[in-house]
């Protein structure tokens, strides 16, 4: 996903140029017609995918600046592979990474073995216990969803501070901290000063998917740490256990995530577990019925009976992934297809006709497919904005630096 520095704004999925520059294109609605008449105004097959490119990014009057543009340069274009196309359109029109200047290898400089420490440091966390996987992946996730990937769910509490470890979604559930604080302190002798700990969250999130399994992928880094959190943003915008899928696109699609993104990203539920507290409704009262979830597979309700019994721990946890739940594959998807979904969020997804289920069956079917879509949907939500430009590089990420003195915390 990528940012028009300080010429454009995204409303809702798309890039719109500011208003003193959307004038200047006024005079290219007459061309309009010739843009989507090949037979009149002819692009070469390169040029096309990059008009799909541009159709899909951009909103309507800057697709006419650019397309403008892409007829001018297609003899250039053509001797471009797509992705050299792409960047010069990028130049062309001033655009900038989401998050400031978020690039690959933004840390091939200043600190080298950035990404080989982090990895080193959660593989031996995995081992020590496998779950932490799972836990650093759905911190990277309430991260970025509340107020954009700037490592605010690390923050601790203060007395001038609600942080967002007490909201709702995240007590008693987020956990993997300390794996946190442990690649910091790695990070601190070797690079001091230098990786945000929003991007140990990026990265770590990635290596957990690949550690158990999953794909690889590059991730976008060079973000800036928040200084301060909000419990009542991530009570207000986490999605609740109990959710629909309409309640469940309506918000992915607040942030430009679409409805492949929310089934891809759900799809890391392969690994990890649930709580007794998130499916009680399900077992015992569904819908105010006083009865079981019907969408719950026979078998696999007794057994979930058995597990979380009325009166139980509510903090008792089960795999969120029946069948294979240390295992980074698609097994998720062909739980959903049998009824075996753990969660009302997970199982909407199958149950539900429409979008949502015809992706589940994709996935379940083809998991090279999922993969892909899964690697496009985390580097989408990696790459979702702070709302605040105030940032910093954090020395410890439970505080900001300003509550750090001589290496020590203040009170």
């Amino acid at each position: 996903m990528i940012m028009a520095s300080n010429t454009m704004r995204k409303v809702g999925t798309k890039w719109r140029m500011d208003d003193s520059l959307s004038s200047e294109c006024v005079s290219l609605f007459s061309f309009h017609i010739l843009f989507y008449r090949p037979q009149a105004f002819p692009f070469s097959s390169k040029v096309s995918f990059l008009l799909h490119w541009i159709e899909r990014e951009f909103s309507p009057s800057l697709q006419l600046k650019l397309l403008f543009m892409a007829k001018l340069l297609q003899p250039m274009f053509l001797a471009l592979e797509f992705c050299m196309m792409i960047t010069i359109i990028k130049k062309i029109v001033g655009v900038e990474a989401e998050n400031g200047l978020l690039e690959r290898g933004f840390y091939m400089r200043s600190c080298p073995e950035a990404e080989a420490v982090v990895r080193s440091v959660l593989n031996e966390a995995i081992r020590r216990d496998p779950r932490n996987a799972a836990s650093v992946l759905r911190l990277q996730f309430h991260d970025c969803l509340v107020n954009g990937c700037d490592g605010s769910v690390l923050l601790d509490e203060t007395p001038t501070m609600a942080g967002e470890k007490n909201a709702l979604s995240n007590i008693n559930s987020l956990r993997a901290y300390d794996v946190i604080d442990h690649i910091k302190y790695a990070l601190e002798r070797v690079c001091p000063n230098t990786v945000s700990c929003a991007d140990i969250l990026i990265i770590a999130a990635r290596d957990a998917v690949f550690l158990n399994g999953g794909p690889f992928w590059d991730v976008f880094l060079g973000r800036k740490d928040s200084l301060t959190a909000s419990q009542s943003d991530s009570d207000d915008i986490m999605p609740s256990p109990r959710a629909n899928v309409t309640a469940l696109v309506r918000l992915f699609d607040r942030f430009g995530l679409s409805v492949t993104d929310l089934v891809a990203l759900s799809g890391t539920h392969t690994i990890g577990k649930g709580r007794c507290f998130s499916i009680m409704f399900r077992l015992y009262n569904q819908s105010g019925t006083g009865r079981p979830d019907p969408t719950i597979e026979y078998e696999y309700r007794r057994y979930l009976d058995a597990q979380c019994p009325r009166g139980v721990d509510e903090n008792t946890t089960l795999d969120l992934d029946y069948g294979s739940p240390t295992a980074f594959d698609n097994s998720y998807f062909k739980n959903l297809v049998e009824g075996r979904g753990l969660l009302n969020s997970d199982e909407v997804l199958f149950s539900t006709p429409g979008e949502t289920r015809e992706l589940v069956k994709v996935f379940s079917e083809d998991e090279p497919a999922f993969f892909s879509a899964l690697v496009d949907s985390m580097i989408r939500l990696g790459n979702l904005p702070p709302t605040s430009r105030e940032g910093e590089i954090r020395r410890n990420c439970r505080r900001v630096n300003s509550q750090i003195v001589n290496g020590r915390l203040s009170n």
